[in-house]
């Protein structure tokens, strides 16, 4: 558990730790400044559109050897990023971070849920890398702007292999897997078409951020997703080994449960988004101070990957997907009236610490709901669909929440942020009562297949 929770960690803080360092990056190497996204893009591209395909590349070839393999992939490209001269061989770095993180998460995770039955012991085992990775999305943004200010932007690459080459060591001798049986085909046509869905899909919305949603760049790529991923779905309904067993998606708990996901991700990494917006363009304070004072959201989402557990095991995890949204939206909402003096800052610590902690309650809800009754030979898949709700939404929600901040014409930014956290709480709410009403969890897990 130690061994799979840092690696997941690490690539937790990769998904943020570069956002500070980019002007520096930028002068550093040479990028043009319209060309410093692909930095972000290039990651989020590989991260989010390869996950569900190596989650199911695990089930059929191995989980450990999927981790140790992409653990390697992490310390050479991050290598190679710390050491880069020329802005390819930087964008080249990130390609490979993000496939190595859409290699080692779902095998982290299948690999936890496998090594736990369902019940309070995986429960527990979730909470602890949903605290993790939650606590490492803030620690990223912190800890690279610490970095790029005290040493080098080079070292939030550095680090990985640092951290690299202590799991190499040690996950070979400490990981266990059960044997598996007869393996199956590979889906390929069902994995090509997917991955170019996400990629497609991931790109249009990145592409919402910088040029707008009615941008050609933005709607095409969305539109063709769309277009293939019906494609998909129709094949795989003809398929004999199919990448996604159509009645696999069809349990509410899974499809639901990802929907959860993916809403409590894009609205809580969205809002961190808009406070950092609000922090340093409304308050005054610089990107380090913005950074620390967020650091109180990230002690929430700590507490509350500990808490979910307990929480599940009194009750069970559509309760507490459906409480931890609620909360959450009832924290951020009123910092739809934050205003421009710095007396908000106390309200606003204690407003996200509480919506941190809700936040939290419901992503490991719904990582245990979406792993619920499904048999091990597909929990790789299951936690590819887990891990592919969570990068959709953190892709999905920056570039809306953006969107509506920034098209209020005012004089100031703040009426803008305003709406956009109004906004980001009403949409936790409606997911809320959509989970509420139609997410179902298996009466009990189904015995695997021999």
């Amino acid at each position: 558990m130690a061994t799979l929770l840092t690696a997941n960690f690490t690539l937790a803080v990769d998904f943020s730790i570069l956002n500070v360092a980019l002007p520096h990056i930028g002068a550093d190497l040479g990028f043009a400044t319209s060309a410093l996204q692909w930095i972000v893009t290039a990651f989020a591209l590989c991260a989010a559109g390869f996950t569900l395909f190596f989650g199911r590349v695990a089930d059929l070839f191995g989980r450990k050897r999927l981790f140790l393999i992409g653990i390697v992939l992490l310390g050479i490209s991050s290598l190679a990023g710390g050491l880069a001269q020329e802005p390819a061989l930087l964008i080249a770095a990130r390609i490979g971070q993000g496939l190595a993180t859409a290699m080692v998460t779902p095998a982290a995770l299948s690999l936890m849920t496998t090594m736990f039955p369902e019940g309070p012991a995986r429960s527990k085992a979730l909470g602890l890398n949903g605290a993790l990775m939650a606590a490492g999305f803030t620690a990223g943004a912190v800890l690279g702007g610490l970095l790029t200010g005290a040493v080098s932007w080079r070292w939030a690459f550095f680090i990985n292999v640092v951290v690299a080459l202590a799991v190499i060591i040690v996950a070979p001798i400490v990981l266990r897997e059960p044997a598996q049986g007869t393996r199956p085909k590979l889906d390929v046509p069902g994995a090509i078409l997917i991955t170019a869905a996400l990629v497609a899909l991931v790109f249009g919305i990145d592409n919402a951020g910088h040029h707008g949603w009615v941008h050609p760049g933005t709607w095409a790529p969305i539109v063709g997703a769309l277009i293939l991923f019906v494609v998909f779905l129709t094949i795989e309904g003809r398929v004999k080994e199919p990448l996604v067993a159509p009645g696999l998606l069809k349990r509410r708990n899974i499809g639901w449960g990802n929907t959860a996901g993916l809403l409590a991700f894009g609205t809580f990494t969205s809002l961190v988004f808009l406070l950092t917006l609000y922090l340093q363009e409304v308050l005054g304070y610089t990107a380090i101070t913005a950074g620390l004072i967020l650091g109180v959201l990230g002690i929430g989402t700590v507490i509350g990957g500990l808490i979910a557990p307990k929480i599940i095991g009194a009750t069970n995890a559509k309760t507490a997907i459906v409480t931890g949204l609620i909360v959450q939206a009832i924290a951020t909402a009123p910092l739809a009236f934050a205003g421009d003096s710095r007396s908000w800052l106390i309200p606003l610590l204690i407003l996200t610490f509480v919506g941190g902690v809700a936040n939290l309650v419901a992503i490991v809800g719904y990582t245990v709901a979406s792993t619920a009754g499904v048999p091990a030979n597909q929990q790789g898949l299951a936690t590819g669909l887990v891990t592919m709700s969570q990068q959709v939404g953190i892709a999905l929600g920056t570039p809306v929440m953006s969107a509506i901040a920034t098209g209020m014409v005012a004089a100031t930014l703040l009426p803008g942020l305003q709406l956009a956290i109004g906004v980001n709480a009403g949409i936790a709410i409606v997911a809320a009562l959509l989970i509420a009403l139609f997410l179902r969890l298996p009466k009990a897990a189904p015995v695997p297949a021999a």
